[in-house]
């Protein structure tokens, strides 16, 4: 197996991001790695539109300030540094691949909840990391 360096965590904060950090937090212990964490929240235009004619500005600054306090709460109970904390804007596998290649990650983790049928189809965020990735990725397979 390879030696990583350097493991981008991408999580969204849920309630499963436990699951997924306990294995990253594994996985950097044994390899001496460092270990970055990831939150991208997807801008409200994307989620309506951008014909809809509101400036949803303001919400979308209290989302940030909002995850950006969860994120360093959930880091500090991982002991993930503050520079290694990242939150994106934007949509969450092009942030990700980003990030990846700025911070020269060798390693990216993702949540899967493991979907079939239709949600297989339609795709997934870890789904769209896996195959746009220029380095190893890791699908962690959520407990329901």
């Amino acid at each position: 197996m390879n030696q990583y360096k350097n493991i981008l965590l991408a999580i969204d904060l849920s309630e499963e991001a436990d699951q997924i950090t306990a294995k990253a937090q594994s996985l950097a212990t044994s390899n001496q790695a460092t270990l970055h964490i990831v939150h991208v929240i997807e801008p409200l235009s994307f989620a309506y539109g951008s014909d809809i004619p509101m400036d949803f500005s303001g919400i979308q600054q209290e989302i940030h300030k909002q995850a950006q306090t969860q994120l360093t709460e959930f880091s500090t109970k991982y002991g993930i540094a503050t520079e290694h904390q990242y939150i994106e804007l934007g949509r969450p596998e092009n942030e990700v691949h980003r990030l990846a290649k700025e911070l020269a990650a060798d390693l990216i983790i993702v949540g899967s909840h493991g979907r079939h049928g239709l949600a297989l189809l339609l795709g997934s965020t870890a789904n769209a990391v896996i195959h746009g990735a220029t380095c190893d990725v890791l699908a962690v397979r959520i407990n329901d």
